[in-house]
């Protein structure tokens, strides 16, 4: 934006300093002027007779006062030039930083020492914005480069089996197509799931009160005949537990989970419990501002490496592999939807790994009425 130069704010501040210190001198000199030479008689013999008078008083005082005043002046500037700067130092490190910043350098820090006044707190505020906006802006590349890399596969492979269906015209038709519907599907689930995952990110949504319990209801319905068809049980216990949200999001949010404790699970036998909750205010487990909503997905499965589970909210890492080649085969964002959905609604999200396998995980959404 352009703008017309003003003065500086170091400038102001000088001109601030030395007239106000100007004014502070002149009501000074006019204390003197009215409660000290007020009593001096303006007559030749002066006060009791003695000389000097009022006159002789004036005369000497006034030039005095009037280099007093310019000493106030001269010191007032220079002493506000220099004290203004030096007040003003911690903005001019601020300002360098925001610099690199629009510059796309968002691993500069300032750190600013000293004791805690508004400008080091001004300063611990901008260094945790721009940590926020470098892992923000580094996670957006690297999803970016997992997505373009996994939107290219079935891309390949559909032009791959267009070019042997042209060059092999006797090959068999139903078995192209079945293999391009696969394809096909494959690439609009990675798309529907990329677009769901920026719809959670950027908040866009319109929010209602929303029950947890129905949501898990719906979601274990939905994917019961998978886990009867892979012999696991799936139950659905607790209360109500509503929040507001995106009913949409949120119900996706429930599916992603509980598919994926299914999926995740040992071969056969396994189990799959959904559990909902609201905690009220007064709990240790209660939110700031009152009751808290809580879904708990809990499942067995094969042992969880503790340092893995940080890893498994990123975009497309798929469990304990890095790819699926079952029927079921996910396209790698079922957690990373499910953390995005948890942000947008200023949630927490809690994976914790079971010590005879399987993962534990725990959702917090903040209570409606």
């Amino acid at each position: 934006m352009d703008r017309r130069r003003g003065l500086s704010a170091r400038l102001k501040l000088t001109l601030s300093y030395a007239g106000f210190l100007a004014v502070a001198g002149a009501l000074l000199l006019a204390v003197v002027w009215g409660y000290l030479l007020r009593y001096v008689p303006d007559n030749p013999q002066g006060l009791l007779g003695v000389s000097p008078n009022r006159y002789l008083l004036v005369r000497t005082f006034f030039p005095a006062a009037a280099v007093a005043m310019a000493g106030l002046l001269v010191f007032g500037l220079v002493g506000g030039w220099l004290l203004a700067g030096r007040m003003l130092a911690p903005l001019t490190q601020i300002r360098d930083a925001a610099r690199r910043a629009g510059d796309g350098s968002l691993s500069h820090r300032i750190r600013m020492k000293g004791r805690q006044d508004e400008f080091r707190e001004l300063s611990d505020a901008f260094d945790s914005m721009l940590r926020k906006l470098e892992s923000h802006v580094d996670g957006q590349r690297r999803f970016a480069a997992n997505a373009s890399h996994e939107l290219r596969t079935p891309l390949a492979i559909s032009r791959a089996l267009l070019d042997v269906a042209r060059k092999d015209p006797t090959r068999d038709r139903e078995e192209l197509l079945a293999r391009l519907q696969a394809v096909n599907t494959r690439a609009i689930h990675l798309t529907e799931a990329l677009l769901l995952l920026g719809r959670g990110d950027t908040g866009t949504f319109a929010r209602e009160s929303v029950d947890l319990s129905l949501l898990a209801e719906e979601a274990a319905e939905t994917l019961l005949p998978l886990a009867e068809q892979r012999r696991i049980t799936l139950d659905v216990t607790g209360g109500a537990a509503r929040t507001s949200g995106s009913a949409e999001l949120l119900l996706r949010m429930v599916t992603n989970l509980v598919q994926n404790a299914v999926v995740h699970n040992v071969p056969t036998g396994g189990t799959v419990t959904v559990h909902t909750e609201t905690v009220h205010a007064g709990s240790v487990h209660a939110g700031k501002g009152g009751a808290t909503s809580v879904l708990r997905v809990e499942n067995t499965g094969p042992p969880l490496p503790p340092e893995r589970v940080p890893t498994l909210t990123e975009p497309f890492q798929r469990g304990a592999e890095r790819v699926r080649t079952d029927e079921h085969a996910g396209v790698g964002l079922g957690l990373a939807i499910v953390q995005s959905v948890v942000r947008a609604h200023e949630g927490s999200l809690d994976l914790v790994p079971r010590p005879t396998g399987g993962l534990l995980v725990t959702v917090r959404l903040p209570g409606a009425a």
